[in-house]
């Protein structure tokens, strides 16, 4: 496992875990962000990272990015 930052760009990935606060692991679920759940890196810039969930493109903070393991 390693967390999504570090995975290559356009690659599609299995979510394995998600971690952080219950309050950042509800707003990540209701993003689509779920074990199980595929997600694709779009890209990785200074301080945001862009993943595209299912037919969505979710834009957030390395530091959130960063408690999603795949």
């Amino acid at each position: 496992m390693m967390p999504i930052v570090v995975a290559d760009c356009g690659e599609e990935l299995i979510v394995r875990k998600v971690g952080g606060s219950p309050e950042v692991k509800l707003h990540l679920e209701n993003l689509g962000i779920v074990p199980g759940g595929f997600v694709t890196l779009i890209s990785v810039n200074n301080g945001s990272v862009i993943l595209k969930v299912k037919e969505s493109r979710i834009a957030l903070n390395k530091d959130m990015a960063m408690k999603i393991m795949v």
